[in-house]
């Protein structure tokens, strides 16, 4: 039942992209009477879907490589030291989670990116995502856990510095939790939608796809072009797609034994 109820509007909006915008607002049918797949072709064309799939490509892959890099060096830091302020470190983490403030932080982070002359540029908007790794930090966490910390004194015992064992030793277990991890930050960043379209006001040619489909509202004739709307979003799934095929693995992974008794 729970599938049917999350299936159902991919499907609806997956075969509204095929029909015209008339049959589509008349709702008279799920399946199109003429499947259209010019539609795809014009969406495509309307939002420009190659210049900013590729800003949005670039944005969420160098967002998920530093977040990945910054939480996974954090939670290890956290779960391998004690040191001064942890717990009010890890609590400021878990608030950053549980207090959505919105839109107030906009405008101080776009000043923050003014000062560093990256306001015009898609490196503000990618740091600016970094920063928010929060679940990432807890997610990676629970994995560092499942890693034996026998394997971090083998390492010193063997020459390895704090560092060494994090990045030859530690790190390569943490594939599975890596895969999860990165799945989840590269689709917040791919459906990000307020800054990058606060940062490319001034700048349409860096828009993300998310801003661009919004373009497909209105066509012309000022008459909302829906069908065009449900193409458009179905291209912008694919490479959610994609990325979900290759980090699969690692939700099927677990970390085995690594030290035998």
């Amino acid at each position: 039942m729970i599938a049917i109820f999350t299936v159902f509007p991919v499907l609806v909006t997956l075969f509204g992209s095929f029909k015209t915008n008339a049959e589509l607002t008349s709702g008279a049918t799920i399946l199109p009477s003429v499947w259209h797949f010019s539609n795809y072709l014009e969406a495509w064309k309307q939002a420009d879907f190659a210049k900013f799939t590729w800003n949005s490509l670039f944005i969420s892959t160098f967002t998920t490589i530093g977040t990945l890099l910054l939480a996974s060096m954090a939670a290890y830091a956290v779960d391998r030291r004690n040191f001064f302020g942890k717990s009010f470190y890890v609590g400021l983490q878990a608030a950053t989670m549980f207090i959505s403030i919105g839109a107030v932080v906009i405008r101080p982070q776009f000043e923050l990116m003014v000062k560093l002359n990256l306001n015009s540029s898609l490196w503000g908007i990618i740091f600016i995502l970094i920063s928010a790794h929060a679940t990432t930090f807890f997610i990676l966490i629970g994995f560092f856990k499942g890693i034996p910390r026998d394997l971090d004194e083998a390492a010193y015992i063997d020459g390895c510095n704090f560092f060494s064992v994090y990045w030859r030793i530690i790190l390569p277990l943490l594939k599975p939790g890596l895969g999860v991890a990165a799945l989840f930050a590269f689709r917040n960043a791919w459906n990000e939608y307020i800054l990058p379209l606060v940062f490319t006001m001034t700048n349409p040619k860096l828009q993300t796809l998310t801003v661009g489909l919004a373009d497909l509202r209105y066509g012309t004739t000022a008459a909302t072009q829906t069908h065009l709307i449900m193409a458009g979003a179905c291209l912008s799934i694919l490479p959610i797609l994609i990325v979900y095929v290759l980090a699969n693995k690692s939700f099927m992974q677990v970390t085995g034994g690594s030290v035998k008794g």
